[in-house]
């Protein structure tokens, strides 16, 4: 089988696997305990943070360790408009962000009253001047992702933020496609929230990182008294091991991998044979690339590859098994597109080889020329 589906999950990595399985195999202590058990899981937590704090060149205590991006988005975004709502109940996204984010606006504005603005693209692309027309005195939160998940879309994220400097919003950003493959530096940029899960980056599951930049925002959970008093829960230490190994060693190899992408993305393009058309528009991370074959049934190409041995999907695993067409190129092509039913998403990471990219492409070939 063929494993072309990264950006739902990647496979895990050599260094966090080894690295996941010293602090199995050696340390099983408690971080918050305080006898001698304790204080080396707490060390090993420590030197993680400091390693993750290195890389995005912040402040250690700045960061907390959550259970992946869909809690960070949470945390970020119920947490700062629920402490923070004196200030004004207006938030600003995008119609083609996570459903962790989109799903937790439609909580804050049912709940508790909360206006959404939902950025439409135009032409395909989000642009920061939607944003600054959008953006309004009592704007208090501004969330856009860095990375599209289904066409690895990149938003203006720089431009974005240098337009909420002289405005109260806060800059919440959702990394998590990004993370791995594009520096990230949020005090750099000018990012007050920034969103990671490490199974993107050839990391666990059921681990990730929230950067704050010493904002007031109310806990998502309650309890102890863990990560600064921001999030309670004993810390997935083995979890959190393997996250800061596969992020060192991914921001090591960050340029050679992209550029090997993007060679890879070029041979499967360039030996497709058949009509397709890319959903694609503006910059763009070559690592996903998500295709539309006209004429053709997304659901039946899925089922017809899977037999043949590759694993592909028609975007975010997060809405696998439902019926439901994309938010993503809904936003971008419009509810009545062909493309919601004859696209698929082909992602791919650094484990991936140019043979591959070529047999799947010939597969293509066959099932569609036939």
């Amino acid at each position: 089988m063929i494993y072309l589906d990264n950006a739902a999950t990647t496979p895990i990595g050599s260094s966090a696997a080894d690295a996941m399985t010293r602090v199995m195999t050696d340390t099983f202590g408690n971080p918050s305990s305080i006898h001698a058990y304790g204080r080396e899981a707490s060390k090993i937590l420590r030197q993680a943070r400091e390693s993750m704090a290195k890389l995005l060149q912040v402040p250690a205590r700045k960061l907390i360790f959550t259970s992946g991006g869909t809690e960070s988005n949470n945390t970020a975004i119920k947490g700062y408009a629920l402490a923070n709502q004196n200030k004004g109940k207006h938030i600003i996204t995008t119609a083609i962000e996570h459903h962790s984010v989109l799903h937790t606006m439609d909580y804050l504005s049912e709940r508790f009253g909360f206006d959404i603005t939902y950025i439409q693209p135009e032409n395909q692309v989000i642009t920061a001047q939607q944003i600054a027309d959008a953006l309004r005195s009592d704007t208090i939160l501004v969330s856009v992702m860095y990375a599209n998940n289904e066409t690895g879309q990149l938003l203006p994220i720089k431009e974005i933020a240098e337009l909420l400097t002289e405005h109260q919003a806060v800059f919440h950003v959702d990394a998590v496609q990004a993370a791995g493959k594009l520096t990230l530096q949020p005090e750099t940029i000018g990012i007050d929230f920034l969103s990671i899960s490490a199974h993107k980056f050839h990391g666990p599951k059921g681990v990730g990182l929230l950067y704050h930049n010493d904002l007031h925002f109310d806990n998502l959970l309650h309890g102890g008294e863990q990560e600064d008093k921001r999030r309670a829960s004993t810390e997935n230490l083995i979890g959190i091991a393997g996250m800061a190994a596969a992020y060192t060693e991914a921001n090591q190899n960050m340029k050679d991998n992209y550029a090997a992408i993007e060679e890879l993305k070029t041979a499967f393009l360039n030996h497709l044979k058949i009509d397709y058309k890319l959903n694609m528009a503006g910059a763009n991370l070559p690592h996903v690339i998500n295709v539309s074959f006209p004429k053709q049934n997304n659901s039946t190409l899925l089922t017809l590859l899977d037999l043949a041995g590759f694993a592909v999907s028609t975007g975010s695993a997060c809405t696998a098994g439902t019926v439901e067409p994309s938010h993503v190129l809904q936003a971008l092509y419009g509810k009545d597109s062909d493309r919601l039913n004859n696209s698929i998403r082909i992602s791919l990471s650094d484990q991936n080889t140019r043979s591959e990219v070529i047999a799947l492409a010939e597969q293509l070939n066959k099932i569609i020329g036939e």
